[in-house]
């Protein structure tokens, strides 16, 4: 059966439509669904059996699996990173919600992903009202992937109507929430002593 294609109110999220989003991920559905970057392509951190799904789909090995997970809040963030150094934590109350994403070491709460431990864990708080409404509903961060276009020129798709049309048949649901971005997130590796400016992507270099 094809996806759900739900549109949803960019800034004002209607809450039946983020009950349905919700519901569809705790029955382990993997959605796509917008950022203040690209679209993304998701599903339940704790879900396993989504996870996996969410792997074949990307063509990943859970090795090699790095994907973020989306959070809604710093409190959050938290629990998934080791430890968070003050200076750190500066950058993140300056930067989030926004277009970053940050790679930490792994805390205790990091579940076992397809029985890999991942030493690190790249997190995002988008700023963006869908995905943070999902995710304070969900209870659960999302573990995600930008979604990427084969067409290397125009390397992110930006069309909901184009993306349902080529994942239609892989997923749960698609949310349309207008045009997404083309360019992704800014990413910051905070896992080693002092932080690094891995990828130079829509937010502006923080350190």
């Amino acid at each position: 059966m094809p996806a759900e294609f739900l549109k949803i109110h960019p800034a004002n999220p209607e809450a039946r439509k983020i009950n349905r989003v919700t519901e569809v991920l705790r029955n382990g559905g993997i959605i796509v669904y917008p950022t203040d970057t690209v679209y993304g392509i998701g599903c339940d951190l704790q879900n396993r059996r989504a996870v996996e799904r969410l792997c074949r789909i990307l063509n990943i090995k859970p090795q090699k699996l790095d994907l973020s997970f989306i959070c809604s809040s710093l409190s959050d963030v938290s629990n998934y990173a080791k430890r968070i150094e003050t200076p750190v934590f500066k950058i993140l109350k300056k930067t989030l919600p926004g277009p970053y994403t940050f790679i930490f070491s792994s805390g205790s709460s990091v579940p076992k992903i397809l029985g890999v431990n991942k030493k690190t864990v790249g997190i995002r708080i988008p700023d963006h009202a869908i995905p943070l409404a999902i995710v304070a509903q969900l209870g659960n961060p999302l573990i995600t992937a930008s979604l990427k276009d084969d067409d290397h020129i125009k390397e992110y798709t930006t069309d909901p109507q184009e993306i349902y049309e080529d994942v239609k048949n892989m997923v749960e649901l698609v949310i349309d929430s207008g045009p997404g971005g083309n360019v992704p997130s800014t990413v910051i590796d905070c896992s080693a002593e002092e932080p690094i400016l891995v990828r130079q992507g829509l937010g502006e270099n923080p350190l």
